[in-house]
């Protein structure tokens, strides 16, 4: 599995009630991508930034919903295209108190555990 820490400029002037409409709006993708574990909203007021925590199937799975076209979508939604921060992470482990569960990804051959 794959944590995926994304952050972006908010456009000046936006609340967070008009930041939470459009989260409340684009959960939908989230949920109805298949490799897309779980998706956190984020939202920093005094450094005005949105952003999302996500939990992948893969790195290839998280690369793929976050190219040009999410870009164009984060610029147009939010005005920030050019200021996108995106890290990744190796996740092994989730402890999930939600589902009250450790989820544990399946090995990788010829990786140690």
């Amino acid at each position: 599995m794959i944590s995926e820490v994304v952050t972006f400029k908010l456009r000046p002037g936006m609340t967070r009630a008009e930041v939470v409409a459009i989260y409340r709006r684009t959960s939908a993708i989230w949920r109805a991508n298949p490799d897309c574990i779980r998706k956190c909203y984020l939202y920093e007021e005094e450094k005005r930034l949105g952003g999302g925590v996500y939990l992948w199937k893969s790195l290839a799975a998280a690369k793929r919903a976050h190219g040009d076209e999410w870009r164009r979508m984060i610029n147009d939604l939010y005005g920030s295209e050019d200021e996108i921060s995106i890290t990744y992470f190796e996740t092994p482990i989730v402890a999930d108190n939600l589902v009250q569960r450790t989820i544990e990804e399946e090995p990788v051959a010829g990786k140690a555990a």
